[in-house]
């Protein structure tokens, strides 16, 4: 049991922003208070303690308590490839992050595509006892867009969504019968939007940049078309759908229109399609190759105005490790992908939340309370009686990004070698301690 004291508590779940204390009995949130300190009386009542020697006291002074994050986008590439990543060391980079929950892709090798797969997942992440590893299963048989997967099977292993993030679902037929099969599980289908055809074999957003750096382009259609495809059929079907992550304006229209027709459609934003655009691509650095590509600047500013409006619903890091020697290839041979989970909260704090682009509580929305009533999780919310899924968090915490400081086993991050300000310094999952002063425990 133990007692945070003189926070500033933020959940918009639960309408908290202000200076409190929290106390934590077992696996849960006991009593939050606002504007009131606890006096030592109360807290030995409530916890049933006869001394202040039993209870843990943690000072908050300065610092930020919130929900742990729920990142739904994360590719820990196990079982498979784990010379990238592996459940356990990406959760343990999830909880540094302060991240307290994680959404698996299925892209592994196999493919998460059967039950057995899906409970190795879940299992897997148990395990590994840092954070809360939620299997997102495929949504077709290895993920070759054709036979569709035993989906109820699959929710009942454990998969809380279905997915074939890495590639787009061509077929609209095989998407609108996935959206219709889905509905039986209650689960949401996560599409990656991308029209095969139209993206071809490119490297980054075609446009202006492209040309100049002589890097074959992606037009913006290749993901609006399917954008506007995707929430169609969710329209059509009456099916959950979720859009990963979000780049272009069309699309930021596309979503808004559909939700106003009142299509049951979440989309999410990356950080780094936030934080970066297509002329920050340069051929000596692969960091920055990603898909979708990095946005022009006028696709940031509609993703921005998305997430302040509500079009938008949710930041995903879209965590995508890769080894060294794959990343340190020519641009245009480079795999697509950002290692994000333990930059990401910072990067966007220090980017957008210090300078006034971003409140503090919308955050908190984006990255805690909507991803876990999206997906159906414990947690998201500061609510007395819920899990105690907490980070303390010091917004004055600078850090320098090193390869020897990081829990991932890959290092593709464009934030290396730089210092960031604004980092989680105590996390715990269900009570138990996990980080603490910037380390993971145990």
């Amino acid at each position: 049991m133990f007692w945070i004291k003189d926070a500033h508590l933020l959940d918009p779940a639960q309408g908290i922003s202000g200076r409190g204390s929290l106390l934590v009995r077992a696996d849960r949130i006991l009593k939050v208070t606002v504007g009131e300190e606890l006096t030592a009386a109360t807290v030995l009542t409530l916890l049933g303690c006869s001394t202040l020697e039993e209870v843990t006291q943690v000072d908050g002074a300065g610092k930020y308590l919130f929900p742990g994050l729920v990142d739904a986008h994360v590719h820990l590439r196990e079982p498979g490839q784990e010379e990238k990543e592996e459940i356990r060391s990406g959760a343990r980079a999830a909880v540094r992050g302060g991240f307290t929950s994680i959404l698996a892709m299925a892209n592994t090798q196999p493919v998460i595509d059967t039950r057995a797969l899906v409970e190795f997942v879940r299992l897997e992440g148990e395990r590994a006892g840092k954070a809360r590893v939620y299997p997102v299963a495929a949504v077709t048989k290895g993920m070759t867009g054709k036979e569709l997967t035993e989906m109820v099977e699959l929710k009942a292993g454990g998969a809380v969504a279905f997915s074939d993030d890495g590639k787009g679902i061509q077929n609209a037929e095989t998407f609108r019968l996935a959206l219709e099969y889905a509905k039986l599980t209650g689960c949401p289908v996560i599409s990656h939007c991308e029209e095969a055809k139209l993206a071809g074999a490119g490297a980054m957003r075609k446009g202006e940049h492209s040309a100049r750096l002589g890097l074959k382009g992606i037009p913006a259609s290749a993901e609006s078309v399917m954008v506007a495809r995707d929430a169609l059929l969710a329209g059509e079907t009456g099916g959950r759908l979720h859009i990963a992550h979000v780049s272009t304006k069309e699309s930021v229209q596309v979503i808004r229109m559909a939700k106003a027709a009142g299509v049951d459609l979440t989309a999410e934003v990356n950080p780094h399609h936030l934080l970066f655009t297509d002329e920050d691509v340069s051929l000596t650095n692969t960091s920055h190759k990603v898909n979708p590509p990095l946005p022009s600047r006028a696709d940031q500013e509609a993703l921005l105005e998305g997430l302040l409006d509500g079009t938008l619903d949710l930041l995903a890091t879209d965590h995508a490790p890769h080894t060294w020697e794959e990343k340190t290839k020519p641009f245009a041979e480079a795999p697509f992908g950002i290692n994000g989970l333990e930059t990401a909260l910072a990067a966007v704090w220090q980017e957008l939340v210090v300078k006034g682009k971003l409140t503090p509580e919308r955050l908190i929305e984006l990255w805690a309370v909507n991803p876990a009533r999206r997906f159906g999780l414990v947690g998201g919310t500061l609510a007395e009686g819920a899990p105690a899924d907490l980070v303390l968090f010091d917004p004055e915490w600078r850090e320098l990004v090193t390869a020897e400081t990081r829990e991932s086993k890959a290092h593709n991050t464009p934030f290396l070698g730089q210092e960031l300000q604004g980092f989680p310094v105590m996390v715990w999952v269900g009570g138990k301690l996990v980080v603490k002063d910037r380390k993971v425990v145990g």
